[in-house]
């Protein structure tokens, strides 16, 4: 059975091209850093991120808390956003592996973290405080791209504070699409940033971290020390090789998708409201009691979406086309006629 699966852009499958790409991959032993298709995959990375040195890891997760624990030591804290993912969707790793407190603040409709309100959870030295050290934040945060004077001035308040800066950067190339600008226009405010490969550029598997020479170095021993020193890992990171150098100006449809989905589910009486699309990320909300309701609908439909406290979210992917947006209106517009 096909399915229109608009649960998130981590459910791509491999192209053939891509698949040739993997079979054709050269190999080495990368935790000896011989793997020529994986040192490839980094330094293309770097370059693209204008950094000193980037580290293939298996997920964004993994970067994350490699990021944190470069920059904090047990008993010291990170800020992140009450929603980001590197504090609420990773399993309280931070805190768990690292001894490495959060502290989470609200974040605003935006997707940003209120500067203020940065500045005000930010502790002086004392010693009843755990000693604030990073701030992270993350773009896109709900499909929401980060404008870049906000992260001038998000950078200028970490500087000040002597704080470092770790991006998220899980969907940053959609964000950078978005802008119309080269991602390091975004990375040049962080000091560490890491990018999924297996969302919307379509490889199955990986993220990257990129930051100087020095934090590589440090996280290419925290890799090893959490398990996620890979062997012949080039048969993955040729799949992120053609990513980068095939899938990044195609997000733009992704978007052009996106922004017709929500177009439409404005036009829809009953919705309660349908937040503005800046890139491949579609939210709506129905209220709880809904919720299911219209998820079962979908999915009867043979459309699939995931839904949280009364928000329903599609996620516009490779995979998906124009005509499966405009069925999947056509079915929404359909189950709030007859309910």
């Amino acid at each position: 059975m096909s399915f229109i699966d608009l649960r998130s852009d981590t459910v791509t499958k491999p192209s053939l091209e891509m698949r040739r790409a993997i079979f054709n991959a050269e190999v080495g032993d990368d935790v000896f850093e011989e793997d020529p298709t994986v040192n490839q995959l980094e330094k293309l990375s770097a370059e693209l991120f204008e950094k000193e040195k980037a580290l293939f890891v298996s997920s964004g997760t993994q970067a994350n808390l490699i990021s944190v624990l470069c920059h904090c030591n047990r008993g010291e804290e990170y800020i992140a956003g009450q929603n980001a993912h590197v504090y609420k969707w990773e399993g309280g790793g931070c805190a768990v592996l690292g001894g490495v407190q959060p502290q989470p603040i609200q974040v605003e409709k935006d997707g940003t973290l209120h500067l203020e309100n940065i500045q005000k959870h930010i502790k002086p030295w004392d010693v009843h405080f755990a000693k604030t050290k990073l701030l992270a934040l993350e773009n896109t945060m709900w499909g929401k791209v980060l404008p870049l004077d906000y992260l001038a001035k998000a950078s200028a308040l970490a500087n000040k504070n002597h704080l470092k800066m770790h991006l998220d950067g899980a969907r940053v190339f959609n964000a950078a699409v978005a802008l119309g600008a080269p991602v390091s226009t975004i990375s040049k405010y962080f000091d560490t940033v890491s990018f999924c490969l297996s969302k919307g550029l379509g490889a199955p598997v990986g993220s990257l971290l990129c930051g100087s020479a020095a934090t590589i170095e440090k996280a290419r021993h925290l890799r090893k020390m959490l398990g996620g020193g890979m062997r012949q890992a080039g048969v993955l990171a040729a799949a992120g090789l053609y990513a980068l150098q095939n899938n990044i100006n195609r997000l733009a449809e992704d978007h052009i998708n996106a922004f017709h989905l929500a177009n439409e589910l404005r036009k829809i009486p009953g919705l309660n409201e349908c937040l503005d699309a800046n890139t491949n990320i579609v939210l709506f909300r129905v209220g709880p009691e809904r919720q299911q309701d219209l998820l079962q609908h979908l999915k009867t439909h043979n459309i699939l979406a995931l839904g949280n406290e009364g928000l329903v979210r599609f996620v516009t992917h490779l995979d998906i086309c124009e005509s499966d947006i405009d069925k999947t209106i056509h079915v929404i517009k359909e189950y709030f006629r007859n309910h």
